[in-house]
């Protein structure tokens, strides 16, 4: 398969400050590619420098030939945008404002009628097309969202954090929606801060973390970083003190590494049942209960927490 995409080491500064810093990868024709990581790693500045949003300060991308710093326009005609924020008028119907998004691309007639009721279809709101907008939940509005970015039929499709904020029913209906164009073979560019959604969509994740590209790779060619480890997860109660646990759970034989965000605490390690006998009691001589305890397989958690000594949480 040829690149759809090639980042070549691009850089975007602002004053003193590196957002993003010389990052490079390529993305696939026919692949879902992940950008995971924690707000702030400086995703969205990526984005907006793909999507011509920003100027880069240094470095270059490519996207279908085009170059964004030479041919923006060739490049916005390439692309859709979905951005984090709903762009789009409440007091519109659904099929009004992809008429309306439909014309700012170009499209009338009967050829923008057609696309409309095509995108309607693939976003799965044709009941609810003569609905107006501000009537529809988070979810519905954010795959009018996608629809928006569908309707000129791009090349590549740039979502940054579809499923922020919304209910776990309308996340889970995104997630499909983002399946299904991929099946019927949209190339797509998906930032999230959730290890759960990148492991489920894509074919290939890049790990960024404070303007750095820090991994890159299928979840099997990452997970092999952090080699054949498991991670216990303790979930512990609000009036605990995780800091006090994961300072003793560091001294325990076969503990490799161990952190805590709010009241969940990661352990990894490189047999789960060896250690959870001494986990449990340094839990108890410290006062601390726990009230459940899963065990993971090797995960992007895992490897980002190898390579940060921090977890992937928000």
């Amino acid at each position: 398969m040829s690149n759809i995409l090639e980042v070549q080491n691009l850089v975007k500064k602002y004053g003193d400050f590196t957002a993003v810093k010389g990052i490079s990868f390529d993305i696939k024709e026919g692949e879902i590619f992940s950008l995971l990581g924690p707000n702030g790693a400086g995703k969205t500045t990526t984005i907006s420098m793909l999507s011509t949003l920003y100027a880069p300060t240094s470095g270059d991308a490519i996207i279908a030939g085009h170059s964004v710093t030479k041919s923006p326009m060739a490049v916005r005609n390439a692309i859709g945008v979905v951005p984090q924020d709903i762009a789009l008028y409440e007091d519109l119907t659904a099929k009004e404002n992809l008429i309306f998004w439909g014309q700012m691309y170009g499209l009338s007639g009967k050829s923008l009628t057609a696309r409309v009721d095509e995108v309607l279809e693939q976003i799965d709101l044709v009941d609810k097309a003569k609905d107006r907008v501000k009537t529809y939940s988070g979810g519905m509005k954010r795959r009018v969202n996608i629809g928006v970015g569908l309707l000129h039929k791009p090349k590549l499709l740039i979502m940054d954090e579809p499923t922020v904020g919304i209910d776990p029913q309308s996340r889970r209906a995104i997630l499909d929606t983002v399946k299904d164009l991929n099946k019927q073979g949209m190339t797509v560019l998906y930032t999230t801060h959730y290890m759960e959604e990148a492991e489920e969509l894509s074919h290939r994740v890049g790990i960024i973390d404070h303007g750095d590209l820090i991994a890159l790779g299928t979840q099997k060619e990452l997970t092999k970083q952090v080699g054949q480890t498991e991670t216990l997860v303790l979930h512990i109660g609000e009036n605990e003190d995780p800091d006090a646990l994961v300072s003793s759970l560091k001294g325990v034989d076969g503990i490799l590494e161990a952190n805590a965000i709010n009241h969940e605490i990661s352990v990894i390690t490189q047999s789960a049942k060896d250690v959870l006998a001494p986990v449990v009691t340094t839990a108890n001589q410290r006062g601390i209960k726990i009230y459940s305890i899963d065990i993971r397989e090797p995960n992007l958690e895992a490897v980002f927490l190898h390579l940060t000594g921090r977890a992937l949480r928000v």
